[in-house]
């Protein structure tokens, strides 16, 4: 027998065989979510998307909850304690059905529940990661402002001590679950440095009004926090971390999902495209059958299983604790450019309805613009490979 013929046949959704290199619990989780994501989100989705709005999202939290998916990787506290493989996973199949849902889940999880895991009190833990991790309370995370997006450093936002209170003023823009979040981890200057709050949203003086006129990320919530002279007692404050470096590292974990996420965006767009190139005829024959078309396909799923492929190596990494800033922003950089690309290509095999929502391209590529700046732009991204790179340092 010839060594040919013991070779598996070519699978074209997995063509470089990624799948052999996970477990039966990494492909039981992969389902799981994927199923869930095909019954709750994908036959109501761009529906949502044209009204400009997520209705149900606190059952929908609580749902994914029920699957183990926020907070997903955290260990403890109600907490699924998955890997980080696993949880990737996870962000590419939620992403698939639309990167709302995704943010959902990553600002929960990387974000507000991580801040309170690895910076917050004992206190703080018990009473809140319980019901995040089940889905009771959404949470959100204030970080950016009107004013002061890539250099968080300069924040207005401000802390003073009263007495033995804080005492927090200022605004914070762009915040996705903000308007329908229970607690909101949220970052200001204080004589100390930069430190995190853990503000309960119906704190006297906490407002979170939606922002609406989005053309991007339509299926999700978007707000923003004001903060007028809120009252917040002493152990409000997360103990375990001073300075950028707290909000930096949650940032960290929420751009390794964004990784994952942005494949599942690009994988949903280009199995549109291939499903349609084979049945949408021109000339008497199917368009997959020219070389054109072909070519195009061909060089979209070459981008499409690296990113996965790069995806999973930075997943490996992470489970071992050799993940490092610089390479998650090397992972960012690349798939969400090349998700972005994959849509655009996608939109071209479809023609004029590439633009309907009918079809999921121009959603996935207009949430896509919204995810290339948010957690990092690219010229953010650039600067810290390119300092990495260098020892010199362009930021300054």
């Amino acid at each position: 027998m010839s060594a040919s013929s013991k070779l598996p046949p070519f699978d074209p959704a997995d063509p470089l065989g990624i799948d052999d290199l996970l477990d039966a619990e990494d492909l039981a989780i992969r389902d799981t979510v994927r199923t869930w994501a095909a019954d709750r989100v994908l036959p109501y989705v761009a529906d949502w998307y044209e009204k400009g709005e997520l209705p149900g999202i606190r059952e929908l939290a609580r749902e994914l909850g029920g699957l183990g998916a926020l907070g997903m990787s955290l260990q403890g506290y109600g907490c699924a304690g998955a890997s980080a493989v696993q949880y990737g996973l996870a962000c590419l199949e939620l992403e698939a059905a639309d990167s709302g849902i995704r943010s959902l889940v990553s600002v929960q999880g990387s974000l507000a529940m991580y801040a309170i895991h690895r910076f917050g009190s004992e206190e703080q833990k018990q009473t809140w990661l319980p019901r995040m991790a089940a889905g009771e309370v959404i949470g959100c995370f204030g970080l950016t402002e009107p004013d002061h997006g890539s250099d968080p450093g300069s924040m207005r936002t401000h802390a003073k001590r009263d007495g033995g209170d804080w005492v927090l003023n200022g605004r914070k823009m762009w915040i996705t679950n903000g308007s329908v979040a229970g607690v909101a981890v949220v970052w200001a200057q204080t004589d100390d440095g930069i430190r995190g709050f853990v503000v309960p949203t119906d704190a006297p003086g906490f407002s979170a009004p939606e922002i609406k006129h989005k053309w991007s990320l339509r299926a999700s919530v978007t707000s923003e926090l004001v903060l007028d002279d809120v009252r917040l007692p002493a152990d409000a404050v997360l103990p375990d971390v001073v300075g950028l470096k707290g909000p930096l590292g949650c940032l960290s974990h929420a751009r390794y999902g964004i990784v994952w996420g942005a494949m599942g965006a690009a994988r949903s767009s280009f199995e549109s495209a291939v499903a349609y190139a084979k049945t949408r005829e021109q000339f008497g024959r199917p368009i997959g059958g020219f070389q054109l078309t072909q070519a195009k396909l061909a060089d979209m799923a070459v981008e499409l299983h690296k990113g996965i492929l790069l995806a999973h190596h930075l997943g490996r990494r992470m489970d071992v604790g050799r993940l490092r800033p610089e390479q998650i922003s090397f992972g960012k950089l690349n798939n969400v450019r090349e998700a972005i690309e994959i849509c655009r290509t996608s939109r071209t095999i479809l023609g004029a309805n590439g633009i309907s929502l009918e079809y999921p391209v121009m959603r996935h590529a207009t949430n896509l613009e919204s995810v290339l700046t948010y957690e990092g732009t690219v010229e953010m991204h650039q600067l810290v490979l390119g300092k990495a790179l260098t020892g010199l340092d362009a930021f300054r």
